[in-house]
């Protein structure tokens, strides 16, 4: 295992796989680098992809003390540091979109072009999930909870064909006190204000059936990032990049490509 030390003094592991440039890609709340191993590979035809293990998950660090989404973004930056990498290409979905947001807008000397998939600027602009869905995600009966983010994450149909294991549910190693302090960043995350301080080119990628983190936001994101492009995709939900690979990570692809000949 590789590890960097933040300034703070917290061990963050990291994975850093293939050839090529660096392409860093951030989990959602509450997981790991496993979020991305199903995808990951569609990647290194072209990048080399760098992923971590956030503050509280895997086989980094887990103090029992607040977390944030700016916090996060500097564990990237130390992780950046520790591997001698002075710019690279983002791409965040959900919460990892959040932390993305802040490592644009606070270290953009550090980023070459910028993905936010499934993501919200947080705060009073940000459309919160509906008061079902919340419901939905507190439901007591063993099991209930679970069963429902999945049906948010993915469709019926893929389901039916893509049986145990799912890597997007969380961490299951983690403390109850980082799982906490996970929500805890995620609900704090509030990014309008410095998301016209973003200068790295920008894609913006949603499902269009997103419930979990709804649609809605997607465009307000667009607004708000300076020349950032939109782009929704039909019927997908939470977790499109896994799903839809197919049509997302090509996209995702041509986008940096095309980024860095501007």
């Amino acid at each position: 295992m590789t590890y960097a030390m933040t300034p703070d003094g917290i061990r963050i592991a990291y994975q850093l796989r293939g050839d090529g440039a660096p392409l860093v890609l951030l989990a959602g709340q509450a997981n790991d680098h496993h979020w991305w191993d199903t995808v990951r590979a569609d990647f290194h035809p072209a990048r080399s992809t760098l992923t971590l293990d956030y503050r509280g998950t895997g086989a980094s660090d887990k103090p029992d003390a607040p977390y944030s989404t700016e916090l996060f973004a500097r564990d990237v930056i130390a992780v950046l540091d520790e591997l001698g990498i002075d710019r690279a290409d983002v791409y965040g979905t959900s919460m990892g979109g959040r932390v993305a947001q802040q490592l644009a807008a606070r270290h953009p000397q550090r980023v070459g072009a910028l993905v936010l998939g499934c993501t919200s600027p947080g705060g009073p602009h940000g459309v919160e999930r509906g008061a079902d869905v919340r419901r939905a995600l507190t439901r007591p009966r063993p099991g209930a909870a679970p069963q429902a983010l999945l049906e948010l994450m993915y469709t019926s149909g893929w389901l039916a064909s893509h049986p145990v294991p799912h890597h997007t549910l969380g961490d299951p190693g983690m403390p109850a006190h980082a799982r906490r302090h996970h929500l805890a960043a995620s609900d704090r995350h509030d990014a309008w204000d410095i998301l016209p301080d973003i200068s790295a080119p920008t894609l913006v990628v949603h499902g269009s059936d997103d419930l979990l983190n709804p649609a809605a936001n997607a465009p307000l994101l667009a607004d708000r990032v300076p020349g950032a492009r939109l782009h929704l995709i039909p019927r997908a939900r939470h977790a499109y990049f896994e799903e839809c690979r197919a049509h997302a990570s090509p996209l995702v692809l041509d986008f940096l490509t095309t980024a860095h000949r501007r």
